[in-house]
């Protein structure tokens, strides 16, 4: 069974009128505010992020970016502020810390772009340990998963406008789903959820909503997943990426069979 999302925070409704219509009409809309994320006191980052599971995205967005390299490195987490200005205060290992500042770089954040504050090639296309490879999901797990997301999708259910992120396990049941306005957040919120509940990757594989680019492989590759599944196709370096990191990735159309683009297809003798 699909572990039970907790209960989101909807936004209030809001009013709107058609063009042309003046009639008053109501919406709820997604709710979004400013996390300043700080490391032993020292600040980090600042991202627009959806105000829930803010613990779940403070692990993952260290974890995701490679600030630490284990959950056992966050001794503590204080969330503080309400509305659309809050602070995740991280205390850290000595050894995490003295990691972060060597490679400490100051990251205005936002929803939309994943690269905000790189100042780098080397950090945009970082050096990442390959995975040690992994068997290819079952058909039958991936059959339907688009009718079965929806379910699980409340914050998106009330209001749109938000990404979603999900983990599902060996046997093919839907373990976790986190959703933000920022597809990075989504994925970040879900890596930071496994991390804090200490769930077993091995056999299963994370699936995102949003379009599979290179942010999102980096993401999964340091989070130890096997499997990338996207409802959007992947971007060509994407692919390169993950073959060369012995990540699986899939893209799952609306109407057509799962497309595997890594590992690579063998391909037939052409005559």
């Amino acid at each position: 069974m699909a572990k039970p999302a907790a209960q989101p925070h909807i936004a209030s409704a809001y009013t709107y009128a058609e063009l042309g219509d003046g009639r008053a009409q109501h919406a709820a809309l997604a709710e979004e505010c400013a996390l300043a994320i700080s490391y032993n006191d020292l600040n980090q980052a600042v991202m627009m992020v959806s105000p829930h599971h803010l613990e779940d995205f403070a692990v993952g967005f260290s974890l995701g970016n490679d600030l630490i390299q284990s959950i056992d490195d966050i001794y503590d987490i204080q969330l503080r502020g309400l509305g659309d200005s809050r602070e995740a205060r991280l205390q850290v290992s000595s050894r995490a810390f003295w990691a972060l500042k060597q490679q400490r770089r100051q990251m205005a954040g936002t929803s939309g772009c994943g690269l905000c504050g790189v100042d780098a090639l080397e950090q945009a296309l970082p050096a990442l340990t390959a995975l040690p490879g992994a068997a290819l999901p079952p058909l039958e797990h991936l059959t339907g998963l688009r009718e079965r997301i929806g379910e699980q999708q409340q914050l998106a259910r009330h209001s749109g406008a938000l990404h979603a992120a999900l983990f599902i396990d060996a046997s093919g049941e839907i373990r976790l789903c986190r959703e933000d306005i920022g597809r990075h957040n989504a994925l970040d919120k879900l890596i930071g959820a496994i991390a804090r509940e200490r769930i077993d990757t091995r056999g299963g594989f994370a699936l995102v909503t949003s379009r599979c680019s290179l942010e999102l492989l980096h993401k999964a590759v340091r989070a130890g997943i096997d499997t990338l599944v996207s409802l959007s196709a992947p971007t060509a370096l994407t692919v390169d990426w993950a073959r060369r990191h012995r990540l699986n990735l899939i893209h799952l159309p609306h109407h057509s069979t799962p497309r595997v683009y890594s590992p690579a297809p063998d391909e037939e003798e052409r005559p």
